[in-house]
């Protein structure tokens, strides 16, 4: 501890950010942070308007806190200016809260559009997905067109290397795939209920790729956000058989399309932290630029995908141009095939819009917070849809009666999500050090 102490001193110069010490510990700053676990860093010199951090736990290297360094429990103080910093990490909360309740709100909405979008095209649900697909492509390029000439995305942000972009899109498309796939003989109820595994995948995923490590309150927060899910959606439906009666092949099959697009948010996660370290100025990517090309690789794979997915959904491949034109004329609602079409185009778009909007949102809360929070923030959009669904809404007819344990999994829910997000304070945290010695 004293080579600790030594070492720690001779590399803090005065006037840079520190926190108070426990006894027994010589110059020393620590902090928690939802994105990098608790460790003993000595502080370093300021370059470029961002404080350079060297750890010991490591290898010597250092890290840039730029724009990009969302730190929503950080607890950092300055010497000269401390205020400014608390009030800092304050208002990242706020943004972080504002943006969670923002993609709860979309995702409801995205949940009740999606059934209401149905209505008019419940013959032609293959070409809404392709709509979607490539529709994507095109929205998502043009605002990255205008952000360009604008001067808010920079040509080094264009430039990145576009591998990981590929992967993002490859993993998007094999979801849909395997997702596809499964989903066509499992029950609908039984699928919210293996959906869970994705906030499983999301925090291993995030411990064996990010090095995270998670407080005893986040994994159990996150246990009883899982658990009141399946309460609430499952208490209603015959929980018991609903898995037996899909059979274990397409149950685990929907397990690994869950795995996959956990990997794809874990990625995208990468993907801006490794930004904010690579580009000038400790800049973060611009999500505009991860949703574009990440949908453009992803349109890439599903068209090579085309013959396959279209035959999970029972239409030949050498009927598929038909299809998509029969499909075409419903969403437009015009011509002879427009009948029992009505609510089109208005219900298919408004879906498209507002998923958009949900889209941008959760990626949104990925790049300030962290995967396993944006899950979270989807997670719970979950109950309130079904809720929202016992409302008479217009096109569905008769409304849905609430499930018998939906108010039980939303108090376990929102239990889990209160504990998730309680911070225990310095002495009684379960955060641990990681020090060397010599």
């Amino acid at each position: 501890m004293a080579s600790l102490c030594r070492r720690l001193s001779a590399a803090a110069p005065a006037g840079h950010f520190r926190f108070h010490r426990p006894a027994g510990i010589c110059a020393v700053r620590y902090g928690y942070s939802v994105r990098r676990p608790m460790r003993l860093v000595a502080a370093g010199t300021t370059v470029g308007g961002g404080a350079w951090v060297t750890s010991d736990d490591v290898g010597g290297r250092e890290e840039k806190v730029g724009p990009c360094s969302y730190a929503v429990e950080d607890r950092r103080v300055a010497e000269d200016g401390g205020s400014d910093a608390v009030v800092g990490s304050r208002n990242r909360v706020v943004e972080v809260a504002a943006a969670a309740v923002a993609t709860v709100v979309l995702g409801v909405g995205n949940r009740v559009l999606y059934k209401l979008a149905l209505v008019p095209l419940k013959h032609y649900p293959f070409f809404l997905a392709q709509l979607a697909t490539f529709g994507y492509v095109i929205v998502y390029f043009a605002i990255l067109y205008i952000r360009h000439h604008a001067g808010i995305v920079t040509d080094e942000m264009l430039d990145a290397p576009k591998a990981p972009f590929i992967v993002v899109g490859l993993l998007e498309a094999l979801a849909a795939a395997t997702g596809m796939a499964a989903g066509a003989i499992l029950s609908g109820a039984s699928i919210p209920i293996l959906s869970q595994t994705f906030l499983v995948w999301q925090i291993l995923l995030s411990i064996i790729f990010l090095g995270r490590r998670y407080k005893v309150n986040q994994l159990l927060g996150c246990f009883l956000v899982t658990i009141g899910v399946v309460v609430t959606v499952a208490s209603g439906a015959g929980a018991g058989n609903l898995l037996k009666e899909g059979g274990m092949f397409w149950s685990l099959l929907m397990i690994v399309s869950f795995f996959l697009q956990a990997a794809d948010t874990v990625l995208k996660e990468i993907i801006f932290l490794d930004s904010s370290r690579k580009l000038k100025g400790g800049c973060c990517m611009d999500l505009f630029v991860v949703n574009s090309y990440g949908s453009a690789f992803q349109a890439l794979f599903v068209c090579l995908l085309l013959p396959f997915l279209s035959k999970l959904w029972g239409i030949p491949f050498s009927q598929l141009p038909n299809y998509l034109k029969d499909g075409a004329a419903c969403f437009l609602n015009f011509g002879t095939l427009s009948s029992g079409c009505d609510g089109a185009p208005l219900l298919p778009l408004l879906f498209i819009i507002v998923n958009i909007g949900f889209n941008i949102a959760l990626l949104h809360l990925l790049k300030i917070s962290s995967a396993v929070v944006s899950c979270l923030a989807s997670t719970f959009s979950v109950p309130i849809s079904i809720y929202v669904f016992t409302m008479p809404l217009p096109y569905l007819g008769v409304a849905s009666s609430l499930p018998t344990g939906f108010m039980a999994g939303a108090i376990i829910l929102i239990l889990g999500l209160l504990i998730y997000a309680w911070t225990p304070s310095n002495g009684s945290s379960g955060a641990s050090f990681s020090t060397s010695s010599t």
